[in-house]
């Protein structure tokens, strides 16, 4: 055993106020371990709430888009394609398009994304629109076990 200057042995064991030896080596060790293990699970559960905070905002930015091409072109509205009309009848796919280029700008797989475009009162001036985005949200670490779809629904009004 080696002692110090003193006579007091350096060690792994301190006495207790009981006069009984405790061995002490390794608890640090272990503490340490645990707090770095909480500590990193909570950093990744923070990177995880803010990818699907931007997820989200991505779904419900992309039904906006829709919504809005969906109100401008409505269907009275001359001429073809992008200028066209969009509908008469639900899904129409310049809208569909719409929504799936501004999903695609996201951190998100545009060939998952459920998009649904409803004209409840029919395609005219004054009618409203539905636009629902639906995505399978898929976490970015296995740890955390997430089933979520994140889902919206933009209405707006035909003004055109």
């Amino acid at each position: 055993m080696i002692r110090n200057p003193r006579g007091a042995r350096f060690g792994s064991q301190r006495r207790v106020a009981s006069g009984r030896i405790s061995n002490q080596r390794g608890a640090t060790l272990i503490e340490f371990a645990l707090c770095a293990f909480l500590l990193v699970m909570i950093l990744l559960a923070f990177v995880e709430m803010g990818r699907m905070l931007l997820v989200y905002t991505t779904v419900t930015n992309a039904a906006r888009a829709g919504a809005r091409y969906a109100i401008v072109h409505g269907s009275t509205r001359t001429g073809s394609g992008v200028d066209g009309p969009s509908g008469p009848g639900n899904d129409p796919p310049e809208v569909v398009q719409v929504v799936s280029n501004f999903a695609s700008a996201g951190a998100i797989d545009e060939s998952r994304l459920n998009i649904t475009v409803t004209y409840p009162n029919g395609n005219d001036i004054g009618d409203p629109v539905n636009v629902t985005v639906v995505y399978p949200y898929d976490p970015l670490m296995g740890y955390f076990p997430l089933s979520v779809s994140l889902r919206n629904t933009t209405q707006g009004v035909i003004v055109f």
